[in-house]
């Protein structure tokens, strides 16, 4: 009798285990869901829609793009790590969501590493340091001189408190030797850098999508790009690292994401998916329209390797500002 049972349960859990590898290797069968945790319209949400749409005719399922905003990409990235690991849920990350947020909030409902399965970065696009084009700086160096030279009589903007602008300025005053500035934090860079072009504040980091129209209307002053590598956007623009901040590293970045546990053919097929989608010519002209930088060669072990090097980069960087939000 126990023999019987022994057996029956045996050929039970083989059936099952042979049910999950046919339908792994089905996959998809069904629309996927991505979840984009900001606001419609916004720099992530029209990646994603960008690079999904392509993905979609590689996969044969349509991606479903579900915009989940709240709380800094907190909202979207719990939704994410709570969904079943079975590849029909994904996620777009940002360096918020994944590098800057689990220092800079005071409880984050997710671990940046262990909830999640990494598919592939999708790419990445540089804050760029601009000035109102009245003031007389043309690089990084006569920016600092300038603002030494007067301490306390300079401001410098950013989209919110303990957003990348806001950490990036904080940076650029460390590594300066302790610059006098007030931050400024705006809601949004739109108006931000509206004020920038009318004098009304100095200087910010900003990124490409948004300050890129503003640069090439000559309505402000570009001085230096956050990436390592000049913009493909902006190639006559020097790096922080090339005028002597040695390593400042200040780019926004975007990777794909599946639930922890998610089964390793599914993320080799999206990843595979994913690497199609970056490498069409029609997709890379939209990201050099945005501004971005792709990801070409994209895959799960790099990226989180990646991962992990942003975390260690970004939680001295947002520790030293002293901001905590709940």
């Amino acid at each position: 009798m126990i023999w019987r049972l022994l057996a029956g349960t045996l050929a039970c859990v083989l059936t099952l285990a042979g049910t999950d590898a046919a339908a792994e290797e089905k996959y998809p069968t069904k629309p996927i869901r991505v979840i984009v945790p900001f606001s419609v319209g916004g720099p992530t949400d029209i990646l994603t829609r960008i690079v999904g749409a392509k993905m979609s005719e590689q996969l044969g399922q349509q991606l479903v793009i579900d915009n989940r905003a709240g709380a800094g990409g907190k909202v979207g990235m719990e939704m994410l790590a709570k969904a079943p690991p079975d590849g029909y849920t994904l996620g777009l990350a940002t360096v918020s969501t994944h590098a800057i947020n689990p220092t800079l909030y005071k409880t984050v409902p997710y671990d940046p590493v262990k909830d999640f399965a990494p598919i592939g970065k999708v790419g990445e696009f540089p804050l760029v340091l601009s000035v109102y084009r009245g003031i007389d700086a043309t690089d990084v160096a006569s920016l600092v001189a300038l603002v030494r030279a007067n301490p306390g009589k300079f401001s410098f903007g950013s989209p919110g408190m303990g957003s990348m602008g806001h950490l990036c300025g904080e940076a650029l005053k460390t590594q300066s030797g302790g610059l006098d500035m007030v931050h400024v934090p705006y809601r949004g860079g739109g108006q931000m850098m509206n004020d920038i072009a009318a004098g009304q504040i100095p200087m910010a980091f900003e990124g490409t999508p948004t300050s890129l129209p503003q640069i090439q209307a000559g309505t402000i002053r570009p001085l230096a790009s956050g990436s390592l590598q000049r913009a493909r956007s902006l190639p006559e623009v020097k790096t922080m690292d090339e005028q002597g901040y040695k390593g400042f590293q200040c780019a926004a970045w975007f990777a794909l994401f599946a639930p922890a546990k998610t089964p390793p053919p599914i993320v080799a097929r999206l990843s595979d998916a994913l690497n199609a989608a970056l490498a069409d010519p029609g997709v890379a002209a939209r990201l050099y329209e945005l501004g971005v930088d792709s990801s070409p060669d994209t895959s799960p072990d790099k990226l989180a390797a990646f991962l992990q090097a942003e975390l260690a980069k970004w939680a001295p960087i947002v520790a030293a500002t002293g901001v905590q939000l709940d």
